[in-house]
Formats: C-alpha cells, sequence, structure tokens
C-alpha cells in the first residue's frame, strides 16, 4: 500500500534538533527522512512550512510570512511539498502578496496556521485574507490544534472548538486539523464530524523512539480517549495519517496508527483522503 505523510517537518527549529538527537533518535535530514520514506514505501511528504530566526524562538514573531521548508535549499525532492505557514504578526499586504506567489507554485499544496503559538483565535480577522486565497486557489488550510510544543503557546487558542466558526464561515474552504485536537480528540471529531469541510490528521501523538512508540500504543489507556473518539465520529474516510517527523521515526508510528485505525479504512486514512484533501498532489502520486 503506497502511503502519504501528510504532516511533517524540514526546518531548522531547534527543538526538533534536539529532539531527533535525545528523543526519537532520528537522523534529522532530508536524506534521513527520504530514507525512513522509502523503507516504508511511504510515497509523499507534506511538510509544514515553519522558521526562527534566533535559537530556540518559535513561536517567532520575526519569521517572515509565509514560512517555508528551510532545510530544503534547492530544487524540492519528488518525494515532497509542503504548506507554508502563516506568522500573523508578519501577515501585512507583503506577506499576503508573498503568501499568493507561493501557493501558485506546483510545491505549495496547502497553508499553515499555527493556533496555539500565536495568540489568535482561528476566527480572527487577521486570518480572513488567508482564507479568501485558500478558496481563490482551491488549497486547504491547515490548523496547528491541541496542546503546543512550547511552554510560550497559549492553548485557549488551540482548543478545536474554535475551528467550528470558521468552517461554517468559510464553506467553500477544507480545512485540516492537525493532531485531531489532541487531547480534545472528542470536541475535534465532533467538528469533524458536524462540518463537511473539516478532516483531521493524526499526527504528533507520541514523541519519542521507536521502544517508545511500541510502549505507549500497547498501553491500554494512554490512546483510550483516542479511540473512543475515532470510533464515536466514524468518519474514518476523513482522517489522515502525518508522523509530525522529526517527533518520531516512520515506521513504529506508522504501525501504531494501523493499530489505532480499522484496516478496512487504511486506503483512505494512509492514501485516498489526502489525494482528495490535497488536490495538487494528485498527479506526484497516481
Amino acid at each position: 500500500m503506497k502511503i502519504i505523510d501528510a504532516h511533517m517537518h524540514l526546518s531548522h527549529i531547534t527543538s526538533f534538533q534536539e529532539t531527533a538527537q535525545s528523543r526519537s533518535f532520528v537522523n534529522y535530514s532530508v536524506e534521513g527522512l527520504l530514507r525512513e520514506y522509502a523503507a516504508n514505501n511511504v510515497v509523499l511528504g507534506i511538510g509544514m512550512g515553519l522558521t526562527e530566526t534566533v535559537s530556540h524562538g518559535f513561536p517567532d514573531q520575526l519569521s517572515h510570512t509565509p514560512m517555508g521548508l528551510d532545510m530544503i535549499t534547492e530544487q524540492f525532492p519528488k518525494q515532497i511539498v509542503y504548506c507554508p505557514g502563516i506568522n500573523p504578526f508578519r501577515l501585512n499586504n507583503a506577506g499576503l502578496d508573498e503568501l499568493e506567489r507561493c501557493v501558485q507554485q506546483p510545491e505549495a499544496v496547502g497553508i499553515k496556521i499555527y493556533l496555539g503559538y500565536y495568540p489568535y483565535y482561528a476566527y480572527d480577522p487577521i486570518y480572513q485574507p488567508v482564507y479568501e486565497l485558500a478558496k481563490q486557489y482551491q488549497v486547504p488550510v491547515v490548523f496547528h490544534t491541541g496542546d503546543t510544543y512550547s511552554e510560550r503557546g497559549l492553548l485557549k487558542y488551540s482548543h478545536p472548538l474554535t475551528i467550528d466558526e470558521v468552517a461554517v464561515t468559510h464553506r467553500g474552504v477544507n480545512f485540516m486539523m492537525a493532531h485531531l485536537g489532541d487531547p480534545w480528540v472528542l470536541d475535534g471529531i465532533e467538528v469533524v464530524y458536524k462540518n463537511r469541510n473539516v478532516f483531521a490528521d493524526v499526527s504528533g501523538l507520541i514523541v519519542g523512539n521507536a521502544a517508545e512508540c511500541i510502549r505507549m500504543g500497547r498501553d491500554p489507556l494512554t490512546f483510550a480517549h483516542l479511540r473512543q473518539a475515532l470510533a464515536y465520529g466514524d468518519h474514518y474516510e476523513k482522517i489522515l495519517f502525518g508522523t509530525d517527523w522529526p517527533l518520531a521515526p516512520v515506521a513504529p508510528y506508522l504501525e501504531f496508527i494501523q493499530h489505532v485505525i480499522p484496516a478496512t479504512y487504511h486506503h483512505d486514512v494512509f492514501f485516498n483522503t489526502a489525494l482528495q484533501l490535497f488536490p495538487k498532489i494528485r498527479p506526484l502520486v497516481t
């Protein structure tokens, strides 16, 4: 089965580099990611654009809009595309113009908004021009939701219920809720269930190496809330696989999600739904 990784990172973020060295033990480089992809039949990865101007700076108010994958210094490998990231503090006319130029490029397949990291709700007027661009170019908007990978984040902004209003107001735009709003996955799946234009990925639920993925994946309580939410929502066809690499190696995280998702829905979760949500990737993998 071909697999699409709908959420990963390739940016020089210090916290990612430290996690790769001390917790997940992955080779955090373009070459390292491509080797893991080749070993696990991952045919495409969608990177989430993110930058910091100083070490440990993210969420960095000085980063440009749009933010990219700054570990890729030349042409994008054929297995990698990305979603330009938004820094709302630099979302001026120049930033919007550059974002529009980005989404016109074939490797830019969506737009990423970092709720919780930046202190704006999804429905804040500052993001309205982004939604208009997404509608114009028919690309999805990906939201960070749930726990933040920085103590400087503010959780009230990343709660998944904040997306409901945006989904209702912007029916012509598709949205992907990263991490299903974990730990508020019941709230997250309700937003997915209620709104035809909201999807979710199940990336970033474990931070650690292969042993940690096995330990947490087998524990009957650690992900009981996730299994309950997925069963309650009963919309597995709107869930996408993602790794949030480098937070965990591809192979054990893939195995973990394969056990969480009923086999009947594997083709959708690991491949087909990504083709529906990110239409620009279809020529790359079909």
